[in-house]
């Protein structure tokens, strides 16, 4: 179905039917290609900015080779995240060249450098080292969508020196991404010390009342210092996403 549309269109293109401009619109909503178990969506990256990513929690190893099978041939820098080793090794089979991110909890296939411009950049910060799972997950996102990243762990408020001795790498950021449990109380200190967008993931880390990262999340949520941004608990990926599509206009700025 997807390769015979896309052939009908090109043919209209070819013949005069259709103009360059009308054709570039109608590829943003070509059909997907329907595998049965999922309806992969080649066209992602024309109207977001970015492929389709493969959340892989709930999908069988199968089900994720078969998606990436489909993904492979017409991208690079194919991202799938909450995947396990058994995933990984699957996805092996199929793309010898496959990367794991153990700690993030991500596979990458391939995986292209991109031009990152280390004055651009993210600063990915956690307050503990408890937070880098998540941590790990944005700044993979991030790296797999062309950035630069600048890791900053283990820097939360029990230990407010910690923060403040990273405070010049905070403030070159183009956006820092703030991964924090227990109270989240680190996004808002750092929201009170740059001038760039912050983004805050809550984590499930912590004690009983933490509620799982409801408790971070809730003081993130009412934070008083402005330009704050939160995104759902442990959602590592999400932060990274909005991340990089601030620096895509950023940098689509600085070419203008």
């Amino acid at each position: 179905m997807f390769q015979d549309n896309l052939t009908d269109l090109l043919e209209n293109v070819q013949n005069g039917a259709l103009s360059i401009t009308d054709a570039v619109s109608r590829l943003k909503t070509l059909p997907f290609e329907d595998l049965g178990y999922a309806k992969v969506d080649h066209h992602r990256s024309i109207r977001n900015g970015f492929p389709e990513v493969i959340y892989c929690e709930g999908k069988t190893t199968d089900q994720i080779r078969g998606i990436f099978l489909v993904l492979m041939r017409s991208e690079n820098n194919i991202l799938a995240t909450r995947a396990s080793s058994e995933n990984f090794a699957g996805v092996r089979q199929i793309a010898p060249n496959a990367v794991y991110y153990q700690q993030a909890r991500c596979i990458v296939v391939n995986p292209v450098k991109k031009n990152q411009d280390a004055n651009h950049y993210i600063a990915v910060v956690t307050a503990g080292t408890s937070d880098i799972p998540v941590a790990e997950e944005a700044a993979v996102t991030a790296e797999t969508f062309g950035n630069h990243v600048e890791r900053i762990y283990d820097v939360g408020v029990a230990g407010l020196h910690r923060l403040l001795a990273q405070l010049d790498r905070l403030r070159k950021a183009d956006v820092v991404i703030v991964v924090a449990g227990m109270e989240g109380a680190l996004a808002s200190v750092v929201g009170g010390l740059v001038e760039h967008p912050v983004l805050a993931v809550p984590t499930s880390v912590g004690y009983g009342a933490s509620l799982h990262g409801i408790a971070a999340l809730l003081t993130m949520l009412n934070s008083c210092a402005s330009g704050i941004s939160v995104v759902n608990i442990d959602n590592g990926f999400g932060a990274a996403y909005s991340a990089s599509l601030i620096i895509k206009e950023i940098m689509n700025g600085c070419q203008e």
